[in-house]
């Protein structure tokens, strides 16, 4: 029997990589607007972040989401992002 297939993603932030259920997805919908996909099935242009606070921190702050998803996020979307990773524990791996 052959061992299942995991799919790895990566890390917009960290860059580290690992499999997809242990990141959260973040997606740009066909219609533009900006996304936490949590099964990982949505329509659009997905960026992955671990579940860490540092890495949403990171990520949103050196502007790497902006660039993976293609767009320019507003400051809404970013205090959006901002408050669900506060949910997330803080490790700091940098």
């Amino acid at each position: 029997m052959t061992p299942k297939h995991i799919p790895l993603r990566t890390c917009v932030h960290c860059q580290q990589v690992r499999p997809k259920r242990e990141l959260i997805r973040i997606v740009r919908t066909p219609e533009g607007a900006i996304e936490i996909d949590e099964k990982g099935k949505a329509a659009g242009r997905g960026a992955y972040l671990c579940r860490n606070r540092a890495c949403w921190e990171g990520a949103i702050a050196r502007q790497r989401l902006d660039y993976a998803l293609k767009t320019t996020l507003s400051p809404a979307d970013k205090e959006r992002l901002l408050t669900y990773s506060q949910q997330l524990p803080y490790d700091n791996r940098e």
